[in-house]
């Protein structure tokens, strides 16, 4: 057992106080970790382990350390594996220190209150957010330390809500109730990082009424308090010094803005793909042509919360219109903003203490923008920028403080000198003319002495041991004058020497260069602590400079992309005519993009049945509504001819979910689960879209859900939604559903060939393309050939046999029904059958017009390169006269279903029933 000295002593009693943190312990010009935190250190760090102690290795204290001077990049990488930091100072002099020099803990770092390095990203808020329990609400606080941001909000107790707003502001540390946390938890490893969960309940309400003040204070519902003030607690213990970034809080209520759960956000790609996790490719790649990181985090904000007040809508649309249709001042907007560094995150340096004279220059600069950029929005047209601006405060009080005291370009270190401006502090200048004199005069007796001795090497050196010394070479010492000088020290090839007087000039030059770099931090820092006090200002007006900057990139992709201002309606019928797939568009290379129509209406149809082959474009289709709608209510333009819309509250979107492996959850599942919370949640002025509806699992199981589903939307809901489905046998629904409307994606068929038009055109598709779909991705032709095959076998033998199930338009519930339909937790609905409904037949008037406008849009030479010149009328075939007797047989046998009574079966002997039908058709066909 080794004996712990009074140093380890002292490090044991500091570990005690952060048990789940690595603790950097300063020993000189080095911080370092003993014991546990030594050897799983030196693991993530890649650094050497040592030890400490008596000679034994099995006795010693493991230990590494990592240099002071570059601690910062060890701490970061720390950070980024989701590891907690605290870092231990000397707090005295060591000079003066009788013992163990005392240290304390003066930070703790975690990823959550980061301020600066390659973890913040400056395009991204980085945020903390605590989650706190109460009796009836929870709420959430979060908070972005290194912009001064807080925010808090807070609902009835239910998971949903706070799962919805954990993906918004996707934070890199969750503190809080365990139940919470745990909650929380899956959420996070769909993230593919890092998320520190830390269980934590202590409050500091105290801190928090003196930081935010007593009347904000009490103006917070008590959960909203109480997250609040865990969250202070919990900045006060980590960061250990002001907060003063920290001046303003915003309150809101979930329901205020558009809600987009996290399967929404990930299915629409709204700010990164779903396979790259990248931001190319999302809406907020389109959108974002921001000139500051702060404008463009402010964009994120707005796309992951569409607004739903259409008075404030309005106002971002004004300023958006002005701007796109003035180009000059655009680009003069532009080419100002473009000098504005990241005011927020220099403020939030300021505050904490840690900014240099680099920040205060950028500072400086960013404000000298700032009037004119006043005066362009003053002589815009523009109601919204000229209001924005009309009270703006440009600060030229603090860039001209900065201005008179910190030089143009300062250095990295604000102790090493070098920072502040001749004439700002007189005895300041005095001292550096101290210094420059003693100098001049050691330059001078430099000279003299080698006129003197007839020495031409002779030099004057200066260390931090010896001071300033008169150097002589070996060579030389014989021409040196007997007692001229004093030895000091003996080199190998030379002798150092002093004089008194020399001596006597260095104690000034040392106490003049001393008390300079001492004065210049101290003035430095005082015009910090001043900048600091002004930083309600500094952030109002970095948020006005961020609003102005997300309206010029709003206009300028607007302006280049063709798009529309979008009309708002209090009804509740959506219009959208030529809309576009925003993101698609951008990416086509140029090629031109199949725009369609859109029309959702009380009177007509508020649900689309979409049905069509795979890559017709659907999917394409159905997100495009959406992203239109979210575009719109953000306060952009949209990619349309024309649209009239109405507010949206919450998006639902039901798009090609992928396995659950992690949460032990089947594509099935996961789109069921999906499906019952839109049940749960949907209102009449939601917008719902499902792609492909039941495909998870049989295909009789998959049509009842599917039909259960389109009928509760329909009957019970009463909004607009898209349904794409492969089950072409559900057509049948428009005639039983008042709101119900058929479409499909046209295409245009010849011989094998068979061209997507990518129209969407009245009427019910027949098949799915399916075998051509696998020839287009390179399946061998032996499988391609054996599946047509296959294909004429199964459709001749089941032509017209199978009947879907019929429409419960009433909403009752007979005794007879699906039981799967209870994984959606509302009543099951009835699912009954009647006698086969005849196919509906092709819209050809629709179709050949989506043919002829494809044609125009690539040229129909192009066309006839791709289609064989055969002819391509799309009348249906008509039975010929050799096939009369095979129609009169069958409908013979259509007419004995007459007899079979469905209502008094179970779905079972339903089944088994069709089932046996099916296998007498089969027989009669093959005789």
């Amino acid at each position: 057992m080794v004996k712990l000295t009074p140093m380890m002593e002292q490090y044991l009693s500091i570990k005690e106080q952060v048990k789940d943190a690595f603790l950097f312990f300063r020993l000189g010009d080095f911080y370092e970790m003993f014991f546990d935190d030594a050897i799983l250190a030196s693991k993530e760090l890649e650094i050497t382990l040592t030890g400490r102690g008596s000679s034994g290795a099995e006795d010693r204290i493991p230990m590494c350390g990592v240099p002071y001077h570059s601690a910062d990049n060890y701490i970061q990488r720390l950070i980024e594996k989701g590891y907690k930091v605290a870092i231990c100072e000397q707090v005295e002099d060591p000079a003066t220190a009788k013992g163990v020099v005392r240290r304390e803990i003066v930070r703790i770092v975690t990823p959550g209150t980061v301020m600066e390095g390659k973890l913040l990203d400056d395009k991204t808020n980085h945020y903390l957010v605590c989650l706190s329990q109460g009796s009836t609400s929870n709420a959430l606080a979060a908070c972005d330390l290194s912009t001064g941001e807080m925010i808090v909000t807070s609902a009835p107790i239910g998971q949903s809500w706070i799962i919805d707003e954990l993906n918004v502001y996707m934070p890199t540390e969750i503190i809080g109730h365990a139940a919470l946390l745990q909650e929380a938890e899956p959420l996070t490893k769909s993230w593919n990082r890092s998320v520190l969960l830390t269980e934590w309940n202590r409050q500091d309400e105290a801190l928090a009424r003196q930081q935010f003040g007593e009347a904000v204070w009490t103006r917070l519902e008590d959960e909203r308090q109480q997250a609040l003030a865990i969250l202070m607690g919990y900045l006060q213990e980590t960061q250990k010094r002001s907060l003063s970034q920290l001046t303003n809080i915003r309150t809101y209520d979930p329901d205020q803005y558009l809600v987009l759960d996290p399967f929404t956000r990930r299915n629409l790609e709204l700010t990164e793909t779903v396979r790259e996790r990248a931001k190319k490719g999302s809406l907020l790649w389109l959108l974002d042509r921001t000139e500051t990181s702060m404008g463009a985090r402010l964009l994120r904000r707005w796309i992951d919360k569409p607004l739903m007040n259409r008075n404030v809508i309005e106002e971002r649309l004004e300023a958006v219109e002005t701007l796109y249709h003035h180009l000059i001042w655009r680009e003069e907007l532009r080419e100002q903003l473009s000098s504005v560094y990241d005011l927020e995150r220099l403020v939030g340096r300021i505050a904490f203490g840690t900014a240099n004279g680099r920040d205060l220059v950028a500072l400086k600069s960013s404000l000298s923008q700032i009037p004119m950029l006043k005066q362009l929005c003053e002589q815009t047209s523009s109601a919204t920028l000229r209001n924005r601006v009309s009270e703006l405060d440009a600060c030229e009080d603090i860039r001209d403080w900065i201005d008179s005291a910190i030089v143009d370009e300062p250095p990295v270190s604000v102790r090493d000198g070098g920072l502040i401006k001749p004439g700002y502090d007189e005895y300041l200048d005095q001292l550096r003319e101290a210094s420059v004199n003693g100098k001049r005069w050691i330059a001078e007796l430099e000279r003299k002495e080698k006129e003197s001795t007839g020495i031409k090497s002779l030099k004057i050196g200066y260390n931090k041991v010896f001071g300033y010394y008169i150097e002589v070479t070996k060579s030389n010492l014989s021409s040196l004058p007997e007692g001229r000088y004093e030895r000091k020290q003996t080199l190998a090839n030379a002798e150092r020497f002093v004089t008194p007087e020399l001596k006597e000039k260095e104690a000034l030059i040392l106490e003049a260069e001393d008390k300079m770099l001492g004065l210049e931090y101290e003035r430095f820092s005082e015009l910090r602590q001043r900048i600091g006090s002004e930083i309600r200002r500094l952030q109002a007006l970095a948020e006005a400079v961020a609003e102005i900057d997300v309206y010029q990139s709003l206009a300028a992709v607007s302006a280049a992309r063709r798009y529309v201002r979008p009309e708002f309606t209090e009804q509740l019928d959506m219009h959208i005519k030529e809309g576009r797939h925003p993101v698609v568009e951008a990416v086509m290379q140029g090629g031109d993009f199949m725009a369609n129509d859109t029309e959702l209406t009380e009177q007509d149809a508020t649900m689309l049945l979409i049905t069509g082959p795979n890559m017709a474009g659907k999917s394409t289709y159905m997100r495009q509504v959406a992203l239109i709608s979210i575009m719109a209510q953000i306060g952009c333009f949209v990619p349309a001819e024309r649209a009239s819309m109405p507010i949206v509250d919450r998006i639902f979107t039901r798009i090609g979910a992928a396995d659950d492996l992690i949460g032990g959850q089947s594509t099935f599942m996961v789109e069921m689960m999906d499906i019952q919370v839109m049940t749960e949640k949907a209102t009449r002025r939601s917008l719902v879209i499902i792609d492909e509806l039941g495909r998870g699992t049989s295909t009789s199981e998959g049509m009842s859900i599917a039909q259960a589903v389109v009928e509760y939307v329909h009957n019970r809901i009463g909004c607009k939604a898209l349904v794409s489905t492969h089950f072409h046998e559900l057509a049948h629904m428009a005639d039983r559903l008042q709101r119900l409307k058929n479409v499909c994606m046209a295409v245009q068929e010849s011989g094998n060939q068979v061209t997507f038009l990518r129209k969407l055109v009245s009427g019910a598709a027949s098949t799915s393309y399916g075998i051509y779909c696998a020839r287009l991705a390179g399946l061998p032709d032996q499988i391609i050939d054996r599946a047509y095959d296959l294909l004429s076998h199964y459709e001749s033998a089941d032509r017209d046999n199978v009947q879907p199930l019929t429409s419960n338009t009433e909403g009752e519930r007979p005794e007879n029904h699906v039981e799967q339909l209870s994984l959606f937790g509302w009543d099951q609905t009835a699912v009954s059958a009647e006698p086969p409904v005849v196919k509906a037949e092709k819209n050809d008037e629709h179709v050949l017009e989506a043919r002829d406008e494809y044609l125009q849009q690539i040229g129909t030479e192009k066309f006839n390169q791709v289609e064989p010149q055969q002819s391509h009328q799309l009348e249906e075939q008509k039975f010929s006269a050799e096939h009369a007797a095979e129609v009169t047989a069958m409908k013979e046998f259509i007419g004995s279903l007459t007899d079979v009574d469905v209502m008094s079966m179970t779905p079972l002997e339903a089944m088994n029933q069709l089932h046996d039908l099916m296998k007498r058709a089969r027989e009669m066909i093959r005789k």
